[in-house]
């Protein structure tokens, strides 16, 4: 039997290239599905997102440099990878049906606060290790089939080329389908099944492809492989390329969330874009490693032309995007029940990622093949060689994603993250070029050049090095309206003045003061909380409802700081002892709500110096967690529970509307103990409302909403659920009102226009039993779908609170079961309710002294 020629393997390569697709694709499948479930389990801290980001990509890591040196090479290597497809798909099913296990076991022995990293980290590994060795040894695996010659070399180019346009399939894929339309389980499915092709699949082309004589380990990799110059340069080149490729993706999805809008799909898009880049620059690479003679010189050629790339992404990120004339609600259809409207937006956001992200990850892209064939060294071992490689640029990726999330932007903000960038970049390229100037490391030339060269080269790579450090010195700080206002900023000027901006681990956050002297305060691009009449309403109105209803809580906890107005209120009750706050930034107590201390009564002033401290003989707890990894792992039960989350449509915020969610603040409940929850009526759609009142009233079934709205036109309401259903007595209400010990909360609700407890019991606007033939065919969100932020994602930039109003006022009925109290009392509150009046706008604001 004839030995098979080179042309003869070669004519299956694509066939090889078609099936890493598949395997980049159900991977990114996996990597979103993974991160999504174990975020209900461990939390959404910035802690926890590295601790997973970390786990994932080490995996990776350990895979690529364990299976060359545990496996012999005499394995043929297409079955080893069709045996690693197989695998990862019955792991990906053994993570889908071991998560209920593993959640129980963590929360066994989990802390609330940030004591259990260590936890979360075993957590993780349990999880995403085994999975993720094997995805990293996938490429090694399949690189034995070449030889590392400059060909070869290319083909593994285009492999990984070919790996991350299938992660962008997958990633689309998930975001705008999978996870959207089915769950997590379909998209769990719907990679396995990818899988298990792409294993058959393997097997298959196993059989037809030539194989090649057995040879013995010594044959094949001879124990002494000389080792060339400027190899172990490559290495850490290719790791700080990875480094900044991490960073660079931290620091450009929290800047473009803000420009864009943090939905769920900005950042499937904003990860499209980026994996685009890198698998187009990969192929660029890969081509361009082919031809080349001196892969370490283009190599670095590379990393100087990726500094430039990142000033200019700087640059469009500060200086241009933010004031480029889109204005998204333009694409607004006249009839609300169209749903085309958010896929115009979506092109735009694509546009505007291409002209940003781009450039870089093209870089980003052709470096690894660059590098490769930078390291490569006549008969080396293929998958030692990818394996090392890609190692470096993971171990670089890691730190990259750790260090510049949790220590660099909180500490130093996003401008010098960037400078910090485009730093990695030029020393990545100095390592690799400066060896050049001597020809030291020159693969094509050995001879050491004239000192007149050796001048020429050394200036042109100083002025090169200097032109590109100007370009990182003059970067500009992303403005302080685009964290005020984001995706608005253009509808908001001439913009206020901003007393405070901060780019924290977990988000940016601003407070601005306008010329009539109204604060708000600004997080992701968003105003949640301010002075205005109408807000500060809300804000009491989630503390006074539930307070006030019950007879004498004691204890109480608030999800999510924002302005302290909901948690101030509560010190305003003689009962109240304790009051815990649950904040996942720890800007926003510290350095956001003492802004707003006068509305309310300063609860969190001095809490960075001590906590828990004392307000009005309250004791004041603030907790820096997520508010539903905090519930999950403490036993404490409270009186009161109230959220006041932001919008659905940001990706995160979903998981404190689920059922699951709502079932945990119930079981957190003593005896008789309520919930309220903030339900926002615009940036919304009909069908978004219904999903959140159904999953709540699924909970609560005798739960209530009560009206925030503007001259009987809708604008935002909470919600109101009770362990014990109970009945309200307006005239014992009252009359704990008009008490002595109730002054000051009288007062607190005097401030917002409520001058009676008749005032705020007017504001009701119905019962879950009202709403069931509304609500029937609404989607329940639960933690295995998430669905309620991505039909939240879709209704982001628009405003029918009017309409979704009406319709809950259509469905409003006088509650006989629900009010008791004098004959009078009732009849005027029937009365009034049927006729739905409501506090004016302006004369609250005047109230307010706005």
């Amino acid at each position: 039997m004839s030995n098979p020629t080179p042309s003869d393997a070669r004519r299956y390569l694509p066939w090889v290239l078609l099936l890493f697709v598949g395997s980049g694709c159900a991977a990114l499948i996996y990597e979103i599905v993974w991160f999504q479930m174990l975020q209900l389990v461990i939390g959404a801290t910035a802690v926890s997102l590295g601790v997973l980001l970390g786990t994932f990509m080490g995996g990776m890591c350990l895979g690529s440099l364990l299976l060359p040196r545990l496996l012999s090479r005499q394995h043929r290597p297409m079955r080893v990878y069709a045996l690693l497809e197989f695998c990862i798909g019955l792991l990906g099913l053994a993570v889908l049906y071991g998560m209920p296990v593993l959640e129980h076991l963590y929360l066994a022995g989990a802390q609330p606060g940030m004591f259990s990293i260590f936890l979360r980290g075993v957590v993780s590994a349990i999880c995403l290790l085994p999975p993720t060795l094997l995805m990293g040894a996938t490429l090694p695996a399949i690189s034995r089939r070449l030889e590392s010659t400059p060909e070869g070399v290319s083909w593994l180019g285009f492999f990984y080329g070919g790996n991350i346009a299938g992660a962008v399939f997958g990633s689309l894929l998930a975001g705008f389908y999978l996870l959207r339309v089915h769950d997590m389980a379909v998209a769990t499915y719907a990679a396995v099944g990818i899988n298990f092709c792409v294993a058959l699949l393997g097997v298959g082309l196993d059989t037809q492809l030539p194989q090649e004589e057995t040879k013995s380990d010594e044959e094949i990799s001879p124990k002494s492989e000389p080792r060339a110059k400027g190899v172990s340069l490559a290495y850490v080149v290719i790791g700080l390329s990875g480094m900044s490729a991490l960073g660079a993706e931290v620091v450009w999805t929290r800047l473009l969330s803000l420009l864009l809008g943090g939905t769920v799909y900005t950042f499937s898009v904003i990860l499209a874009v980026f994996l685009i880049g890198l698998g187009i620059g990969s192929s660029i690479g890969a081509w361009c490693a082919r031809g080349t003679r001196q892969p370490r010189f283009w190599l670095g050629c590379t990393q100087l032309l990726l500094a430039a790339a990142i000033a200019w992404s700087a640059y469009m990120i500060a200086d241009s995007l933010p004031y480029w004339p889109i204005d998204v609600s333009l694409a607004a259809p006249n009839d609300p029940t169209t749903s085309w409207q958010p896929w115009i937006n979506f092109q735009l956001d694509f546009v505007r990622c291409l002209w940003v992200v781009l450039p870089p990850a093209l870089c980003w892209g052709a470096s690894f093949p660059l590098a490769l064939s930078a390291a490569a060294r006549p008969g080396q071992d293929p998958g030692k060689l990818v394996g090392g490689v890609y190692a470096a640029n993971t171990v670089g990726a890691i730190l990259g994603s750790v260090i510049f999330s949790l220590i660099i932007i909180p500490q130093f903000g996003t401008q010098n993250a960037e400078r910090g960038l485009l730093g990695l970049a030029l020393l990545a390229g100095a390592l690799m070029l400066v060896p050049h100037i001597t020809n030291e490391n020159n693969e094509a030339v050995e001879e050491k050049p004239e000192p007149v060269v050796i001048l020429g080269r050394t200036t042109a790579l100083v002025v090169a090095c200097g032109i590109v450090g100007l370009l990182g010195w003059k970067m500009d700080k992303i403005p302080d309206g685009v964290i005020g206002y984001g995706r608005n900023l253009l509808k908001n000027l001439p913009l206020p003045s901003f007393l405070y901006v901060g780019e924290g681990m977990n988000s940016s956050v601003a407070v601005s003061q306008g010329s009539d002297g109204t604060l708000n305060f600004h997080v992701s691009g968003k105003i949640e909380a301010s002075t205005m009449g109408q807000d500060m309403r809300l804000q009491r109105m989630l503390g006074h409802v539930p307070a006030l209803l019950q007879k004498a809580p004691k204890s109480v906890l608030i999800v999510g700081c924002g302005a302290g107005v909901t948690a101030g209120t509560f010190t305003q009750y003689p009962s109240i002892e304790r009051i815990v706050i649950c904040e996942i930034e720890p800007r926003i107590p510290q350095f956001v709500t003492p802004y707003f201390g006068k509305q309310n009564y300063y609860i969190v002033d001095g809490i960075a110096k001590e906590n828990p401290h004392l307000v009005n003989g309250k004791k004041v707890e603030v907790v820096y967690d997520d508010g539903r990894h905090f519930m999950l792992t403490t036993k404490e039960k409270f009186d009161i529970i109230t959220s006041d989350p932001i919008h659905p449509w940001v990706k995160g915020s979903a998981v404190l509307y689920t059922q699951e969610y709502f079932q945990l603040c119930k079981d957190h409940l003593n005896p008789g103990g309520m919930v309220t929850q903030w339900v926002p009526l615009y940036e919304s759609t009909t069908a978004v409302v219904q999903s959140e009142l159904k999953t709540f009233f699924t909970v609560f079934p005798q739960g209530t909403l009560w009206s925030n709205d503007s001259g009987g036109d809708g604008y935002d309401a909470i919600v109101l659920g009770e362990a014990n259903p109970s009945i309200i007595n307006v005239d014992e209400v009252q009359a704990r009102l008009d008490s002595k010990e109730y002054g000051p909360a009288m007062h607190s609700l005097q401030d917002v226009g409520f001058n009676s407890a008749m005032d705020l019991l007017k504001t009701y606007g119905g019962s879950g039993d009202d709403m069931a033939g509304w609500l029937r065919t609404a989607p329940i969100n639960t933690d295995r779908d998430l669905r309620l932020q991505y039909l939240a994602g879709f209704g982001a930039n628009l405003y029918l609170e009017k309409v979704i109003y009406d319709q809950i006022k259509d469905h409003r009925t006088y509650p006989e079961d629900l009010f008791a109290g004098s004959p009078d009392k009732i009849e005027e509150l029937r009365s009034v309710l049927q006729a739905k009046p409501s506090i004016s706008l302006q004369s609250l604001n005047q109230l307010l002294g706005n």
